[in-house]
């Protein structure tokens, strides 16, 4: 039943960026991604200097 207190939490779905996505960091602010390591980074430009951040990105979502 949806309304049971047993059901188990749904686990956000793992974000994907692609290379020219434009991004906001909750540390960096707005950013563009200019690469991407599958799996396990991603490289973004944020005006000031290309930053890696690291997968979940917990702290980034995509524009």
């Amino acid at each position: 039943m949806p309304t049971s207190p047993f059901k188990a939490p749904v686990a956000p779905a793992p974000k994907h960026f692609a290379v020219g996505d434009q991004v906001t960091h909750d540390m960096y602010g707005l950013g563009r991604v200019i690469g991407i390591e599958d799996g396990i980074a991603a490289l973004v430009d944020f005006g000031s200097a290309p930053m890696r951040i690291l997968s979940p990105y917990a702290k980034m979502t995509k524009l």
